[in-house]
């Protein structure tokens, strides 16, 4: 997710914001619409951010105030920035909103805390059959839900097409992928004096590496909901040694990828030093908004290794577990995220919607804009394996990272990349262990 790269609006015009929980303020209007009681008050944390996200959630819950006198819904504006510590405090507090915005990788701990509600007992047969099964799992935990999936990330490829089209490539389809090898091939061809065939973005790698390890069925994890234990078996090894081939062996893709973010390799691609670049789904916007006039590029599907999987893990909607509402919090979430909705959600953000309904709109399926080759993407979504264990974060932030940086760097070995995450990664793993 691009939880570090989001920068929270301070305000969202046309509702009232205000930091409010528990839901269970009175109005003192008395006018719910004619039911002749206090309509009941639910509070809503988003974290949307881009203005067409932010204006398509101002319009859904206005939507749902006019048509539900009986439960109004106030709109809060969060911060991806400070959201964690900003919830742990309000949990303390008895302050959480009634429903939050965040992402399925914090759901396990916060359940684990009693911070949020089991959703299983109240969801309906409607928006559990409407939501793909691999969204389901990153938000279910034993048997317990914690929160309803509606975002996800995919990898695709970018590519110049005029580069591509005069080296005479046949472009790959969604029914016809290129594979690894069909990909560091194509990258050799595109490689001329002054052009790379790619750039690979390796500032802080460790997510879409473990992702991609899906591909060709690596976990980088065994016994994930138990004592865990980091590996780095041959499928985990696939992906960075493929990237590392086509740095040093190749010489195929830019070492300027190593220490860039997507973002930072778009101007080389657009100047054409770099013929394709492997990004995540949501780089399309930028590049429709930053790209010169006459610039000609696709999106190209995902890769594909023993087969297409990748690993993910999605934005979410979940209820505090002290609301006084708990069935309207869930009424409220399942008309946020119904299809006509997540349409809207996931065209504002260029990610994926989880709603199966949503993915058959004409427009999550532009071709002009490569969201047909986007929406393809995601059948091939399953859980990410690492969002189960617990100190991923600091095995990823002080061990996985600077390991893979110093790799892809050509600074050790593949051997000794291993011993980094496994050894000292393990030692980190272990003090989380119960």
């Amino acid at each position: 997710m691009r939880s570090i790269r989001f920068v929270a609006l301070a305000a969202v015009t046309g509702l009232v914001l205000a930091a409010c929980g528990g839901g269970d303020d009175e109005t003192g209007s008395g006018d719910d619409g004619g039911s002749g009681g206090e309509p009941v008050e639910l509070s809503f944390q988003t974290l949307a951010w881009q203005t067409a996200s932010v204006e398509a959630n101002e319009a859904i819950v206005a939507a749902w105030n006019e048509a539900n006198p009986d439960i109004q819904v106030e709109l809060i504006q969060g911060d991806w920035n400070n959201v964690h510590d900003q919830l742990m405090t309000s949990f303390e507090g008895g302050t959480a909103p009634d429903v939050f915005h965040y992402e399925s990788t914090v759901l396990q701990d916060f359940g684990d805390r009693g911070n949020v509600l089991d959703l299983a007992e109240y969801l309906s047969d409607e928006i559990r059959d409407d939501i793909r099964a691999g969204a389901w799992d990153t938000a279910t935990f034993d048997e317990a839900v914690y929160g309803v999936p509606f975002l996800q990330e995919s990898q695709v490829v970018f590519a110049n097409r005029k580069l591509l089209e005069a080296a005479g490539v046949t472009l790959p389809t969604v029914d016809d992928p290129w594979t690894w090898d069909e990909f560091a091939d194509v990258s050799a061809q595109l490689t001329t004096d002054g052009q790379f065939g790619a750039v690979v973005p390796l500032n802080a790698p460790a997510n879409r590496i473990l992702n991609l390890a899906r591909n060709f069925g690596g976990d980088y994890f065994t016994d994930l909901t138990g004592e865990v234990q980091a590996v780095f078996d041959e499928a985990d090894q696939e992906v960075p040694r493929r990237i590392h081939e086509m740095l040093y062996t190749d010489n195929s893709a830019s070492p300027d990828g190593i220490g860039m973010s997507s973002a930072d390799a778009l101007p080389g691609f657009f100047a054409g030093q770099y013929a394709m670049l492997p990004g995540a789904i949501w780089l399309r916007q930028q590049i429709i908004e930053q790209a010169p006039d006459g610039f000609d590029w696709v999106t190209l599907p995902a890769l594909e290794g023993e087969s297409s999987a990748q690993g993910a893990v999605s934005q979410t909607l979940s209820v505090s577990a002290e609301t006084e509402h708990p069935e309207e919090a869930v009424q409220f979430i399942e008309y946020f995220l119904n299809a006509e909705n997540q349409v809207q959600l996931a065209a504002g953000d260029w990610l994926l919607p989880t709603s199966q309904e949503a993915a058959q709109s004409p427009e999550l399926n532009d071709p002009a804009t490569g969201w047909d080759v986007a929406t393809a993407t995601a059948e091939n979504l399953e859980m990410a394996p690492f969002q189960q264990v617990k100190g991923f974060e600091e095995w990823k932030s002080r061990i996985a990272n600077p390991a893979f940086q110093e790799y892809f760097s050509d600074q050790i070995s593949l051997e000794d990349l291993g011993a980094k995450l496994v050894d000292e990664g393990n030692a980190v793993l272990e003090r989380y262990q119960r």
